[in-house]
């Protein structure tokens, strides 16, 4: 694997982490305002796949289903880890 290939990938996850994130923010706001927490319902969400924690205010519920969600946890604790300085 040469050196413009490493930096490829490393470009494409990138652009799908930030995807996740901006599908995340997007949840986030219909799940507020619709008067839920979106901590709780997000979380409920990634435990149990169960799609009725997400409503489908402004296409939520369909936005979130297209992403996996390992995905979206790894994501997360990415982004969480990098945040708080923690190297893998």
């Amino acid at each position: 694997m040469t050196m413009t290939d490493k930096t490829i990938r490393f470009g494409e996850n990138e652009k799908n982490d930030l995807a996740v994130l901006e599908m995340l923010s997007h949840v986030c706001k219909a799940l507020e305002e619709k008067g839920y927490n979106p901590i709780n319902q997000i979380i409920g969400y990634l435990l149990t796949e169960d799609p009725a924690y997400i409503p489908r205010h402004n296409g939520a519920r369909q936005m979130i289903r297209q992403i996996d969600r390992d995905v979206i946890m790894e994501v997360i604790l990415m982004n969480y880890m990098k945040n708080n300085g923690i190297d893998l």
